[in-house]
């Protein structure tokens, strides 16, 4: 039955593993520890809110490994990107990238990912849900933000949109290499290791284990990175792409959700830039670390 209180919205009819609302983040409360959150692959969020034409502080849904369907309530525009996955609208085939236009009673299925790990669907006006700290972000180790999305869910539709972007379709990215390749810089702590430390760290594959989540990567290699101060550290600030080496010196790379201090040395942080390919990192798959240009950033 319609809900009349909305002239469009979305009913959730399966969620896939994990989906969750995500816009842009809360940047600006680690003063009151609350981190930024928001979507982990931000570049493919802003993709998907982009081709249908939205304003960029809208909230997509976030989905992990796909298996997310959900019926169109009023005639919608949507798109999907990030993680490619087969879609269907009423069990036929449509395509990812691309701007996708629902009638009242739709049914959009996403299929199960076959590269990469999280996508995003908007759906233009944005997903419509009440913000906390100026953001409709999940964050699922504060806790703040909206519950994950669950089957039987009615999902308002907003009204962030913007003009109609030039085209409705973009070229999805290249499939990354394998392994995954992921720069960093290191520090700040990168001297509390042992120097064979840092060629362990750049010289061997690390392995994406099945601990992982929108808080972080628990990465597993053959040789761990070893401490030459094993003294106690003060709790520290941590930002994204924090490589963070607990004492059985097996790393953890931040994500999305990271803690906004933490207590174990961090011996490198992968660039801005690379985030949204470590969001994407399957479990199971491997990854190599290398030095950043010490060039200055563009922009």
């Amino acid at each position: 039955m319609r809900d009349n209180r909305w002239v469009a919205w979305l009913e959730v009819l399966r969620t896939g593993a994990l989906t969750t609302v995500q816009d842009r983040g809360r940047p600006g409360f680690g003063a009151l520890g609350v981190g930024a959150s928001g979507a982990a692959d931000r570049g493919s969020h802003d993709s998907a809110n982009r081709l249908v034409g939205n304003d960029p502080r809208a909230a997509t849904l976030e989905v992990t490994l796909g298996g997310l369907a959900v019926r169109a309530h009023g005639g919608l525009t949507v798109a999907v990107t990030g993680a490619r996955v087969p879609l269907s609208v009423n069990h036929t085939p449509t395509a990812d990238y691309s701007a996708v236009h629902l009638t009242d009673g739709d049914v959009l299925a996403l299929g199960y990912a076959t590269g990469g790990l999280r996508c995003y669907l908007a759906v233009r006006g944005g997903v419509d849900t009440p913000p906390t700290l100026g953001s409709r972000a999940t964050d699922t180790l504060a806790g703040l933000g909206p519950e994950p999305v669950r089957a039987g869910d009615r999902l308002a539709v907003g009204e962030l949109s913007s003009d109609w972007p030039a085209d409705e379709i973009i070229p999805p990215p290249p499939e990354p290499p394998s392994p995954a390749r992921l720069r960093v810089r290191l520090g700040p702590r990168s001297e509390l290791f042992q120097a064979a430390a840092v060629d362990t760290l750049f010289g061997q594959p690390w392995t994406v284990t099945t601990d992982s989540n929108r808080v972080g990567a628990r990465l597993r290699g053959a040789e761990p990175l070893r401490r030459r101060d094993t003294a106690e550290l003060a709790s520290e600030g941590m930002v994204p792409g924090s490589l963070q080496v607990p004492s059985g010196g097996q790393p953890v790379l931040f994500l999305a959700d990271h803690p906004v201090t933490g207590g174990y040395p961090v011996i490198a942080v992968v660039v801005d830039a690379d985030l949204g390919a470590a969001a994407q990192l399957v479990p199971g798959t491997q990854v190599r670390f290398e030095r950043a240009s010490s060039s200055p950033q563009p922009g």
